[in-house]
């Protein structure tokens, strides 16, 4: 026997076997649909009898095979049915004699024969037969069934005479010697009766009585007499194993065990449906106990048998039979059988079914390690020299059984085995298709799928290598078949769940086989779909390039009271805004992973719930760029709510639409995002150039539109233009401009913003009277540090339909400004002058700069000052009437707070000091300039001395003010009219006030003669009175003096302590001092 059969299980041992044939020319679907309807009759109960008869249909069935019918009796074929059409009488005698001439090829073992023909009529058609049935065509042969059961039924008569024929003990008749077909050339001319000594006999004696046991036992079981069958094979075993016939001992024990399985299994191990209905079996009780592993059942000796069957009186023979094999017992004597069969090389196609079936057994008893050492010993079995298709069969069968027992990896290798013999090279049309096929069953046991949803989650599963090999097939037999489309869609599956485990090379030569394929067929995200019905589902490109889950989204239209932020795709619903009609953005992070130049197209949005005009960019990401932001554009059409679901691109020319859930790391399936009515769009520009250089995110969550950098020194200015341009479609109907100083460090600050502004450094004052220094971390080693100062001018405006629902857009201008420092008042002093209304300022000035500069004053000279060079500056100036500022909004409202209405009264009379002072500093080398900023000069000592009394005195000579150092020129002998003024700038009514005169003169060396009553007199009093002065008014009084001689004379006015000048600062009484020159009138 040289043609295994790897369907073959332990029950088919109790089935005819009948072949079912076309005869002449029948078409293959007529010949399949009469014989799919002959082998639904698999079945029959034996009339008046309770057993049952099982059938085994072949279309084919090797002639070799069937000489192994007498060595294992379901080989045989018994039954032939022929199918044949016949339209013609004429045709019919050549017909039957094609029957005749296919029924001698099995002839030596059919027990009946049927011949069904087809399409013809007449009087041929209508003599009865026994052996031939009639049927008009196709379609109206309703007796098929009826038929096959009656030729059944045929053939069970011919085996139950075989079987009593052969069971029956005729004592001293000769049993014949059975012999499977290499043993035949052994006996052919031995002398069983005369030529062999007596030992010899006997031993040939018990090998006849063994096999024949051993048939009967096989007839048994094929008549439904299942403990019969175990009470032969038992005795057979027993008479074989004494006489070491292994080949015919391994077949006893087979049978022994396929009795004991169809006894323990009666729903069969071959996987077909429905059970097996034992007859002639025990009571109920006694089949649960059957159904039990390690059960007893007692059996009889083969001598007690009758020709019906089993004697009544069987007491004597209970103890000297055997168990039925318990489901342990089965795998053990398959083993020992297997060994037996091991011992013949002509047995091999035995040894590797019963290999087979004990696979099967083992299958149900859930012991998949020793069903894998008996699929290991079927791989190892050597047959004939087998052809490419017995090969592929064979392959395909051990595949089966591995995934039968759970060795799911194995399964597929043997399945991948099978696929690559599909297309061996000595084919001469290799099978592409069918190589195609088995490598798609191939994938579970690898732990593959066709759906890259399954490795976008969790550790990779499987042997990469094995997986990429494995795919490589795939794309080549695809090709190989035709079809350019499938091999695209594999190898765009390998590069997207096998990148991480590709060399650089393999990258490389991946994705130029991918180009080559999609030149003539691009890729797609439409499902393929098999032949045989499987869909490959698409294959989107979600790592080329690798999209981050950081994603910003740009807006700027905003509803009242809305809170403008950016988010990224981690959240459903975004708290912003898109405007209709108007360009839109969102910034994905993205990276490229492949060892070269990666080009990106098409690259464009996936949205849904509006008309959305999506505007493809195209990129090229550097070799392993790291995080690479890029910008995605489109124009809402319609108003409404727009969800993006992803994005699309074409790589390598595939087509992906990539979405969100598909990106690790992202929680949801979309973000949407309002889209309000059209707004206008205003676009802003400066005359300074643009900066890179971004705000800190920590300055307030404001986002800047456009950034300009300056760098200055303190005090200088900076013009800086602002133009606003309409570049949309919508008119401007409202603009609103707010700034917000984002940072003011160190001391920096802003005046005017955002108008032309200098900054200044802001000198902070100590609390005492005494002269202000600059603290301790801005000396001279701390002068060099430059600081910097950020800014935002938001300007938000409206116009259009949005304007109408309430919408607005906002567009901001961030400045930063680096700030140097330049000048700096390290000391602040002042002395009187001799004016009242004057006073000297004494600033000490330290250049903090690289450079020289100069630094002036207005009325004054410049100073020169070298880098760190501190000089002292003397500068004469007017005191200032700080009354007389103009009120503050603050000072108005009537809640305002006094400690701050105090801070701004201050601040006011810096700005007025330093505006009259006009220091300023010029840098030559560079060709720039600044102001200093004296407004540390807020020292409540200096701000007195610089301060106009609120009581303004004035004294006047003949008419004349004297408040000069230039003495004032008057005659000896002539009276002198003086006269004493008072202005009251004060808001309370002063006075009354007593003066007195006391004239003096100056010896220039320290002592005042005051002794001077015989050269000056008085014309009157010497003591003035003036009365109460009203805020606002004026006052004077009026006296004169004579000189009697000629000199240089002072006058020294001096209150009188009473209750009025007490209650008034001492500074309020502060008069010019009178220095008057007495001449000699001329002759």
């Amino acid at each position: 026997m040289s043609v295994p059969d790897y369907m073959q299980c332990a029950e088919d041992h109790q089935t005819l076997l009948v072949v079912v044939q076309p005869v002449g020319i029948v078409s293959e679907e007529n010949f399949f649909r009469i014989y799919k309807r002959i082998s639904s009759v698999s079945q029959i109960s034996v009339r008046d009898s309770q057993r049952v008869l099982y059938i085994r249909y072949r279309h084919h069935y090797p002639p070799d095979n069937n000489e192994w019918g007498d060595f294992q009796t379901h080989r045989k074929v018994v039954g032939l049915i022929t199918i044949t059409d016949c339209l013609a009488a004429q045709d019919w005698p050549q017909t039957f004699e094609k029957f005749h001439v296919q029924k001698e090829i099995y002839g030596s073992t059919l027990y009946d024969s049927r011949l069904f023909v087809f399409g013809l009529r007449g009087e041929v058609a209508e003599q009865p037969r026994t052996d031939v049935a009639f049927y008009p065509d196709y379609e109206d042969c309703g007796t098929v069934e009826k038929r096959v059961e009656d030729f059944i039924e045929s053939l069970f008569i011919v085996l139950e005479s075989k079987r009593l024929d052969r069971a029956t003990d005729k004592s001293g008749d000769k049993i014949p010697l059975l012999c499977v077909p290499f043993e035949k050339k052994d006996f052919v001319g031995l002398d069983t009766d005369s030529s062999m000594l007596l030992g010899v006999k006997r031993h040939y004696k018990k090998r006849c009585q063994g096999r024949m046991r051993k048939h009967v036992g096989d007839l048994c079981l094929q008549a439904g007499m299942l403990h019969d069958s175990l009470v032969h094979y038992h005795m057979s075993v027993e008479l074989l194993r004494s006489v070491n016939d292994f080949l015919w001992l391994g077949a006893a024990l087979e049978g022994l065990c396929s009795a004991s399985v169809i006894s323990h299994y009666p729903g069969g191990t071959g996987g077909k449906t429905g059970g097996r209905r034992l007859q002639g079996g025990p009571l109920p009780a006694e089949a649960a106990n059957r159904h039990r592993p390690g059960a007893q059942e007692v059996l009889i000796d083969p001598g007690a048998l009758t020709t019906n069957g089993i004697n009544a009186d069987t007491s004597a023979e209970i103890g000297r039979a055997k168990n039925c094999l318990s489901p342990e017992d089965i795998i053990d004597k398959y083993k020992e059988a297997i060994s037996y069969y091991s011992k013949y090389k002509n047995a091999g196609v035995i040894e590797l079914e019963a290999c087979v079936k004990a696979v099967r057994v083992l299958a149900i008893q859930k012991r998949s390690m020793e069903a894998s050492e008996f699929l290991q010993n079927a791989v190892y079995i050597n047959l004939r020299q087998l052809s490419e298709e017995e090969k592929i069969q064979r392959y395909s069968i051990l595949s089966e059984l591995y995934e039968l027992i759970g060795f799911r990896r194995k399964s597929a290798f043997f399945k991948r085995v099978a696929a690559m013999q599909c297309v061996a090279p000595s084919i001469a049309e290799p099978g592409w298709r069918a190589c195609y096929k088995l490598l798609l069953e191939t994938l579970p046991g690898y732990s593959l799928s066709l759906d890259p949803k399954d490795f976008s989650k969790g550790t990779h599963r499987g042997w990469a290598a094995v997986q990429l090999r494995l795919l490589h097939e795939l794309v080549y037999a695809s090709r190989r078949m035709g079809n350019p489309a499938l091999s695209v869609r594999h190898l765009s599956f390998l590069l997207q769940t096998m990148l991480d485990f590709l060399s650089d090379q393999e990258k490389k030569d991946v994705t130029q086989s991918l180009e080559n394929y999609t030149s003539k067929c691009p890729g797609t995200m439409e499902p393929l779909t098999l032949p045989d019905g499987l869909t490959l589902p698409p294959v989107p490109f979600t790592k080329l390039p690798i999209v981050s889950c950081s994603v910003r989204m740009s807006s700027e239209a905003r509803g009242a009271g809305a809170v403008l932020a950016d988010r990224g795709f981690s959240v459903s619903r975004l708290d912003f805004q898109w405007v209709q009609g108007d360009v839109c953005e969102v910034q994905l992070m993205v990276y490229n992973p492949m060892p070269f130049e990666l080009r990106v197209e098409n690259m464009g949005l996936l949205t849904s719930g509006v008309d959305f005009e999506s505007l493809p960019a195209a990129l090229s990401l550097p070799a392993e760029s790291g995080l690479y932001p890029v910008t995605l554009v489109g124009v809402p059409q319609t108003t409404g709510t727009i969800t993006i679901s992803g994005y699309h691109t074409t790589v390598f020319g595939v087509c992906s639409d990539c979405l969100l859930d598909s990106l690790p790391g992202v929680k949801t399936s979309g973000s949407t995002v309002e889209v309000i009515p059209a707004l206008p769009r205003l676009q802003i520009s400066t005359s300074l150039p643009r900066s890179a250089h971004s705000l800190q995110p920590a300055c307030g969550g404001d986002e800047t539109s456009t950034n300009v950098t300056v760098q200055l020194y303190n005090g200088e200015t900076q013009r800086l233009a602002i133009k606003l341009e309409n570049i949309g479609m919508q008119p401007l109907e409202t603009l609103e401009v707010t700034s917000k100083v984002l940072t003011t460090k160190d001391g920096i600050s802003i005046s005017g913003f955002p108008l032309s502004s200098p900054f200044r450094q802001v000198v902070r004052p100590r609390a005492d009277s005494k002269p202000v220094h600059a603290p301790e971390s801005s000396k001279t080693g701390d002068f060099s540090h430059v600081k910097t100062l950020e800014a935002i001018l938001n300007f938000k405006y409206s116009g259009g339909p949005g304007h109408v629902e309430g919408y607005y857009r906002s567009i901001s201008l961030g400045l930063h400004v680096e700030v140097e420092p330049s000048v700096f008042l390290t000391r602040v002093s002042t002395l009187p002058a001799t004016s009242t209304r004057q006073c000297h300022l004494l600033l000490d000035v330290f250049n903090s700069t690289e450079h020289e500069l100069t630094v002036s004053a207005r009325h004054n000279g410049e100073l020169i000052l070298h880098a760190s060079e501190c000089q002292r500056m003397a500068i004469q100036v007017d005191k200032f009437n700080f009354e007389s500022l103009p009120e503050s909004p603050g000072e108005k409202g009537q809640f305002a707070n006094p400690r701050q209405l105090e801070e701004e009264r201050q601040e006011a009379r810096g700005l007025e000091i330093n505006s009259k002072l006009d220091i300023r500093w010029t840098i030559l080398s560079l060709k720039r300039h600044g102001e200093a900023s004296v407004e540390g000069l807020r020292s409540q000592l200096v701000l007195e001395h610089l301060q106009l009394a609120p009581l303004q005195w004035d004294v006047l000579v003949d008419g004349q003010p004297c408040d000069r150092e230039a003495a004032t020129a008057c005659s000896v002998g002539d009276p002198v009219r003086l006269e004493v003024r008072l202005t009251n700038r004060s808001p309370h009514s002063v006075g009354p006030f007593a003066l007195t005169v006391v004239p003096y003169q100056d010896h220039q060396n320290g002592v005042h003669n005051y002794n001077l009553c015989d050269l000056v007199s008085f014309v009157g009093s010497s003591t003035f009175h003036l009365e109460a002065v009203q805020p606002s008014g004026q006052s004077a009084c009026l006296g004169a003096l004579l000189f009697l001689y000629s000199g240089d004379f002072f006058l020294h006015i001096r209150f009188h302590e009473d209750s009025a000048s007490k209650e008034l600062p001492p500074s309020w009484f502060c008069l010019p001092s009178v220095h008057l020159s007495a001449l000699e009138a001329r002759a």
